[in-house]
């Protein structure tokens, strides 16, 4: 007599079978992700143009992009935030006096240097507010804390100029110093490869933290699939 095959191992093989088919469904729709896309940030611009999707027009909007500017970073070589392409960013503002403030946050931003280390996508950009003190030797020292290597983890220092409007109309934070009283922002700040801001993560909230680590898998996503 012939032995039956036992009901449960039906189901799991069915299962296993099942599950994968299951979650490209949910993943997938007419060949797109059906992922809930990031946000833009900032004042935005609705054009003349459309984009047709799935037979409806879609009027094309300009989104606003963090301006270019130019600075030095950690190891003296020069720094142009315009040639940045190609990269998804995490950045953020600092001064290397700041104490509890500054160290949050570098630790938090040093926990996402080191786990997307391998990423070829990821850059990090902190940018002092500080910028006559944070130079030469006082900002390599600090840099050297964070194993941070230009081209991966970026500390830039401009000028009083530069940065200054730079954090109030280009990221949208207040990151200054007024005479000696400094005003730094807790925020970290999610540009994808356009310089588009997509997302501002409080640094001090873990739940905020990982909410930037999700996301940014989410925009890696978005990234690659504009790719040809």
């Amino acid at each position: 007599m012939r032995k039956q095959f036992p009901l449960k191992k039906i189901l799991i093989l069915v299962a296993i079978l099942a599950v994968p088919g299951f979650l490209y469904y949910l993943l997938q729709d007419k060949g797109k992700n059906r992922y809930k896309p990031l946000p833009f940030y900032g004042p935005k611009t609705v054009l003349e143009t459309f984009t047709t999707k799935r037979g409806e027009k879609i009027p094309d909007t300009l989104y606003h992009k963090v301006p270019a500017f130019k600075g030095i970073n950690q190891n003296g070589d020069p720094f142009d935030f315009g040639t940045v392409t190609n990269h998804i960013i995490i950045a953020s503002f600092f001064y290397t006096k700041s104490e509890k403030l500054g160290e949050e946050m570098n630790k938090q931003l040093d926990w996402l240097h080191n786990r997307y280390i391998g990423n070829k996508m990821i850059r990090l950009l902190s940018i002092s507010i500080d910028p006559e003190y944070d130079q030469g030797k006082i900002l390599r020292s600090f840099a050297n804390q964070f194993k941070a290597k230009p081209g991966k983890w970026d500390f830039v220092s401009t000028d009083t100029t530069t940065v200054y409007p730079l954090s109030s109309r280009g990221f949208f934070v207040n990151a200054f110093k007024e005479g000696d009283k400094y005003i730094l922002s807790e925020k970290i700040i999610l540009l994808d490869k356009q310089h588009r801001i997509r997302g501002y993560y409080n640094s001090l909230q873990p739940e905020d933290m990982k909410s930037l680590n999700d996301q940014i898998k989410v925009l890696i996503t978005e990234e690659l699939r504009k790719m040809p």
